[in-house]
């Protein structure tokens, strides 16, 4: 039996001026049911900017997770700022871990 990898996601958000209440709320207020994800977590990272990371049992997990995370964004939507470069109002990476410290 093949061990599984730990994966992580990580959304990069910039929130509309006035709507930042709204945002930090929406995500308190999720029901967030993925199977496979081990945390969550929203993070300040600047001025409206935000990142939301996830911790996951597998890539595999992070992939079957997606349309749910969809509707979950598609809920707060709205609050979000474009930004940017054709990346719209997010910038999603994810991938398996290869070094942990």
């Amino acid at each position: 039996m093949t061990a599984s990898v730990t994966a992580f996601n990580v959304v990069r958000f910039r929130v509309k001026p006035g709507r930042e209440s709204e945002f930090v709320a929406a995500h308190r207020n999720a029901h967030r049911d993925f199977a496979g994800c081990k945390r969550y977590v929203l993070i300040k990272t600047g001025d409206r900017t935000y990142c939301a990371i996830g911790e996951w049992e597998s890539y595999q997990s992070i992939t079957a997770a997606r349309p749910k995370m969809i509707a979950m964004l598609d809920t707060f939507r709205d609050t979000l700022e474009d930004l940017g470069a054709g990346l719209g109002v997010t910038d999603p990476v994810s991938g398996e871990v290869v070094v942990e410290m």
